[in-house]
């Protein structure tokens, strides 16, 4: 049995899991604009599914592609890694913004995070929760009880502006349109995006950012993926779970799960040994997407982070296409 010393990740496995990050997006890439999301998401799922198996961990995915029999591979409760210490729970988006990037818009990123095992939010029933994210300095002004609106007014005194300076990013969909008057009618404005939460909740925390906050009804698995980056980088998120349906509620509430709780970052990724890596696929506010060079060469940008040592590193890299072809089983890269 492993000791408690050598079951924690200790060594920083953010470095390690760039490169599986950088192979999901150098897989997805050559899908851009094709117009096929599906095999954008499996050319990822493929990349990103082999390159974890050379990390040296004993890794289970609580978030992942779904159940065993919906995803062959990268399922929630999948063993991954080649089994050796440390212990640890793995979140993993391989493609978010599979429709971004079959459609050739912007802000689609492959996403893994990790920490000690039994640290993460397990969603159950729930797939979507309400959340509010936003950077260090407002932190403690974000409460999901207080109306929006009203939030709105308190950051903009903080950051010392007009609450008509202020811009909320959230999803574009119909469920939001009463909270996009409410915003409006206050003074404040919104930047909607089509999909990629992650990528906003990034956003939001960021330092130099247009955004100030953001808010909305998404999934909870990309919930808790970004709370991993938020512990890493610093700020807030809280979310409350938010059942499609009746059936929803009661299969939630069955399993135990407190509907009306408003969850922390900390609820949602517990400890300190958290780490998170994303590469861009197409150009965005966070990362720039992968690029093609002359002689065969592609170029990521990816975002590397560990909560142990606070350390944020933004990794750009040139990738020979041949020779990672050779090393990664032909994969079209």
């Amino acid at each position: 049995m492993a000791s408690i010393e050598t079951s924690k990740p200790d060594r920083n496995l953010a470095l390690e899991l760039v490169r599986v990050t950088e192979a999901a997006a150098l897989a997805a890439a050559r899908q851009i604009g094709r117009g096929d999301k599906e095999a954008a998401d499996q050319a990822a799922v493929d990349a990103m599914r082999q390159v974890l198996d050379t990390v040296s961990m004993d890794g289970v995915v609580v978030i992942g592609e779904g159940e065993k029999d919906e995803a062959p591979m990268l399922y929630n409760g999948e063993h991954i890694g080649d089994g050796t210490p440390p212990l640890v729970d793995i979140a993993v988006d391989p493609l978010e913004g599979t429709r971004l990037t079959a459609l050739g818009m912007p802000s689609a990123l492959t996403v893994i995070a990790l920490a000690e095992r039994g640290a993460m939010f397990d969603p159950g029933p729930c797939v979507y929760m309400e959340k509010l994210a936003g950077g260090p300095d407002i932190a403690d002004l974000l409460d999901l009880e207080r109306p929006l609106p009203e939030t709105l007014q308190l950051i903009a005194d903080r950051r010392g502006k007009s609450v008509r300076d202020v811009i909320v990013v959230m999803l574009d969909r119909p469920r939001h349109h009463e909270m996009m008057a409410a915003v409006r009618a206050v003074g404040a404005r919104t930047r909607l995006i089509v999909d990629g939460d992650v990528s906003a909740s990034l956003l939001a925390v960021s330092d130099n950012s247009p955004v100030d906050v953001l808010w909305g009804i998404g999934g909870t698995p990309e919930g808790v993926i970004s709370a991993s980056a938020i512990k890493c980088l610093g700020g807030q998120i809280l979310g409350r779970l938010w059942p499609r349906d009746e059936e929803e509620r009661q299969r939630a509430a069955a399993a135990g799960y407190e509907l009306g709780r408003v969850l922390t970052k900390d609820d949602l990724v517990q400890g300190e040994h958290v780490f998170f890596a994303a590469t861009g696929v197409t150009d965005g506010d966070v990362l720039q997407g992968v690029r093609y060079h002359s002689g065969g060469k592609a170029s990521t940008e990816s975002l590397v982070m560990r909560t142990r040592s606070g350390t944020v590193r933004r990794i750009s890299a040139r990738h020979d296409r041949a020779k990672l072809r050779a090393l990664n089983a032909g994969f079209d890269i």
